[in-house]
């Protein structure tokens, strides 16, 4: 950490349980603060509540060393049961990747939409697995819960941009590649696509499980890949049906629109309860309110909008 010399007798209150190096250069000071894992969001907030951070020469910066040997740090760590929490700013920095829509997130979900419809025309499992382990949905909904958690409404929307981008992306190119097909080839509605074709509320429970798992998985870093795949198992083949649908079925294509959207809506819901219950949120109090009345009207939004497609699949 690097801040003012006028805030050292306030660090080191705030650090006097603490093992932490001192030193001055010039006006500032700079302190290397050693702290357990499960410590360290605490250390922040106390931190960030201490200094100026409005001050270009005020900054906290959080690595982790390949390994350390010291008595001191093993004594805290034998002494440490508090459950690890993953600081806030690390988590929005991960984000980041996933607010930016590129060519290779598109082609990499276009590609996986291919893979997907290839196994659900050969009826096969495994090649629709392979295709989820492709797919990058995964992205733009833990960008969506953790920003809309610390109430940033410009990367909320950004993901949601995105989100809508590649499953628009998907369900056309399935749509193309099974009108291109169709004139060479009998293409038959396989049980595996008929097992995207009907919208039930069950599948809403599926995707608001999914989604708070995935949240919580990620919190914890649980690898991506793992989780992607419980995201991607909701979102690729139903959409992929979608454009299949449109083609072979056009009457019938509303059933896995809706299927689709409802566990677009499921996670998203999920996901955000997730970060309620792991207790995400901005470190600074006036931006904790804004924080909350957004996540007061998605959540009321993303209701309404479940209640109509409940509605919706009732009647088809």
């Amino acid at each position: 950490m690097t801040t003012r010399k006028s805030d050292t007798k306030k660090i080191k209150s705030v650090l006097k349980d603490t093992f932490y190096a001192l030193e001055e250069e010039g006006d500032l000071i700079i302190v290397n603060v050693y702290v357990h894992d499960a410590e360290l969001d605490s250390i922040i907030g106390k931190l960030g509540d201490t200094i100026d951070l409005r001050h270009k020469e005020s900054m906290i910066e959080v690595y982790t060393p390949d390994f350390m040997i010291s008595p001191v740090l093993s004594r805290c760590e034998d002494k440490v049961r508090l459950e690890e929490k993953t600081p806030v700013e690390k988590l929005i920095g991960s984000t980041r990747p996933h607010v930016r829509l590129d060519a290779s997130k598109i082609a990499l979900t276009s590609v996986a939409g291919m893979v997907a419809l290839t196994g659900l025309f050969l009826d096969n499992v495994a090649i629709i697995i392979g295709a989820m382990l492709l797919s990058p949905l995964l992205g733009p909904i833990y960008a969506f819960a953790i920003n809309t958690a610390v109430g940033n409404v410009r990367y909320v929307l950004r993901s949601l941009i995105n989100l809508c981008v590649l499953l628009v992306m998907v369900i056309f190119f399935a749509f193309l590649t099974t009108f291109i097909l169709s004139y060479f080839l009998e293409l038959e509605l396989t049980p595996e696509i008929l097992a995207r074709m009907d919208a039930n509320f069950i599948y809403i429970l599926m995707a608001v499980f999914l989604g708070f798992a995935s949240i919580f998985a990620l919190s914890k870093d649980i690898s991506e890949s793992i989780v992607g795949v419980a995201i991607a198992a909701a979102l690729l083949p139903p959409a992929v049906v979608t454009g299949i649908c449109l083609v072979l079925y056009p009457s019938k294509a509303a059933h896995p629109l809706v299927l689709t959207l409802e566990n677009v809506l499921g996670l998203m819901g999920g996901s955000l309860l997730a970060t309620l219950v792991l207790d995400i949120e901005p470190r600074r109090h006036y931006r904790r309110a804004v924080a909350r009345r957004i996540i007061v009207r998605i959540s009321f939004i993303l209701i309404i909008f479940l209640g109509l497609l409940c509605v919706s699949s009732w009647l088809l």
